[in-house]
């Protein structure tokens, strides 16, 4: 019951968090466009990319360290603790020095050889180049202190660090508008600041409220190699992600030509957006799934596996189904004109997306042991074959949507692997009852309600339709689960949890 408070805590204060960071990332990208212009733009977001595609070495790493640090909590072994932040730091800055290396060298030859920019703008695109590198770097010797933070689940100070580096930004929008100097250069090297400061910030707080903060250099040659070989294998399953998605996006290209990556290219941008939601309530729970198999709590271990799997299934299932069923008026609202295929390649990606949020915690499970190899090779095998067997399957019929069916088989499949690979630490018997039997109850009659509506209502055509059709799928939807999909102490916690942030709140508005 604490376990499922703390995360309930824990992800609406990482909603905030989201909900600043998106209204204020819409506004500051429009106007750095506006201010930039659209080829200076163009030219940031090329350098930019050349340095964010590394970004996948990063993300593992940050699992990694998480992981670990998580698990000397677990153990409630601080010295370990002490020693596993000090290892970590020290192979973000080898990695770090490593990869301004290589960037200063290949990556500076491929900017000023292969890349095309205007002549007159390859100076500062060269000095975008350096200030971006260092940039990442900042970032790279940041990943410890953000680890640390949510390993103790102190999700309050990484929102409020996340608003403060919002407000940045919006000081560099205004800054960017009166300093009359070169806006591409002045716009990197003030997003590089920002990014030293916080830095800086995070330092300061650890420094100030965790002794094992406090970075020594240390080397531990079995510590390393664990962190290593950890982030190596989850490296490979951010890879094949990776490789699936460039892939279908070149057999697309191949079969149907560039209108068609138009339209997948919208759809990975609703996809993402969608994914924020999942990815915060995956932040919410994984320090307590890690820290509860490290103090060998294994029923409370299977019991938070179990509600997160349910919950970020009917979480996802609460925004998707209003999408779902107004695609349309929604796609038509953004876009204006609406690509062929896009309606249906959204709709198919988002039911994949619902399948794959079941999964999120059984391979969270999995790096709670460690013993992530097989699994991870497994899974990413899985994944690639969505490029051979989508190929196999246009070549004898020539039809785009094929590769997302391809892709919902692939993901029925995969959580079942994921079932059979984590069965030695988890009740596999109790996962189907709890979590897959309730998620396929509500999920059916929420279709059927969505459905019922698409056929007798028909499609939004206006603002008022529009929210008034989704109010009803909504509310639908929460009634469905309340009542259906989660189990009476679940929704008794719930209840308990909304009344008592009420309660705070009018105690703090008196």
């Amino acid at each position: 019951m604490s376990s499922s408070k703390t995360i309930a805590k824990n992800t609406l204060i990482l909603y905030i968090r989201m909900f600043f960071t998106l209204v204020v990332s819409l506004y500051t990208s429009r106007v750095v466009l506006t201010t930039l212009g659209v080829s200076d733009y163009g030219v940031y977001s090329i350098v930019g990319g050349i340095i964010s595609f590394f970004g996948f070495i990063n993300a593992s790493m940050a699992n990694a360290t998480q992981r670990f640090l998580s698990f000397a909590i677990g153990e409630n072994d601080y010295a370990k603790l002490k020693n596993v932040f000090s290892a970590s730091l020290t192979l973000h800055i080898f990695i770090g020095v490593f990869f301004l290396i290589i960037a200063e060298t290949l990556g500076l030859w491929f900017l000023n050889n292969k890349l095309i920019i205007q002549e007159d703008r390859l100076f500062a695109a060269n000095v975008v180049f350096h200030l971006s590198v260092f940039t990442f770097i900042v970032g790279i010797i940041q990943v410890p202190y953000n680890a640390l933070l949510i390993a103790k689940e102190k999700m309050n100070v990484f929102a409020y660090m996340g608003i403060f580096e919002v407000f940045l930004k919006l000081v560099i929008v205004f800054l960017l508008r009166i300093i009359a100097f070169d806006h591409l250069i002045v716009y990197a090297g003030l997003y590089l600041l920002t990014t030293i400061i916080i830095r800086i910030a995070y330092k300061v707080y650890c420094s100030r409220n965790f002794v094992e903060s406090r970075y020594v250099f240390y080397y531990d040659k079995p510590l390393f190699k664990k962190l290593l070989t950890f982030s190596g294998w989850t490296m490979f399953g951010s890879l094949s992600v990776v490789a699936k998605n460039q892939g279908i996006n070149i057999l697309l290209n191949i079969f149907f030509g560039t209108i068609i990556n138009a339209a997948y290219g919208i759809t990975m941008q609703v996809l993402s957006a969608v994914s924020i939601f999942l990815i915060n309530l995956q932040l919410a729970f994984r320090p307590q799934i890690i820290i509860n198999y490290a103090n060998g709590n294994i029923k409370n271990f299977n019991n938070i596996v179990f509600q997160s799997s349910k919950f970020s299934y009917f979480l996802m299932l609460i925004i998707i189904c209003p999408i779902l069923l107004n695609i349309e008026f929604i796609l038509k609202l953004w876009l204006t004109i609406v690509p062929a295929y896009v309606v249906m390649f959204v709709t198919l990606s988002l039911v994949g997306l619902l399948i794959d949020s079941v999964s999120e915690p059984l391979i969270i499970s999995n790096q709670a042991t460690g013993n992530i190899k097989w699994f991870q090779i497994i899974e990413g095998v899985l994944i690639i074959m969505n490029v051979p067997v989508s190929y196999i399957l246009l070549k004898l019929n020539s039809n785009p949507l094929t590769v997302f069916y391809v892709s919902i088989v692939l993901n029925c499949i995969a959580l079942f692997v994921r079932i059979a690979l984590v069965r030695k630490v988890i009740n596999v018997k109790q996962f189907f009852v709890v979590t897959l039997f309730r998620v396929a109850l509500v999920s059916v009659i929420v279709f059927v309600v969505v459905y019922f509506l698409r056929i007798n209502v028909g499609k939004s055509t206006t603002l008022f339709e529009f929210i008034l059709q989704s109010m009803i799928v909504f509310f639908s939807t929460v009634a469905l689960i309340f009542f259906l999909g989660i189990e009476k102490f679940e929704s008794k916690m719930l209840v308990d949890f909304v009344k008592q942030k009420r309660a705070s709140f009018k105690n703090k508005s008196t």
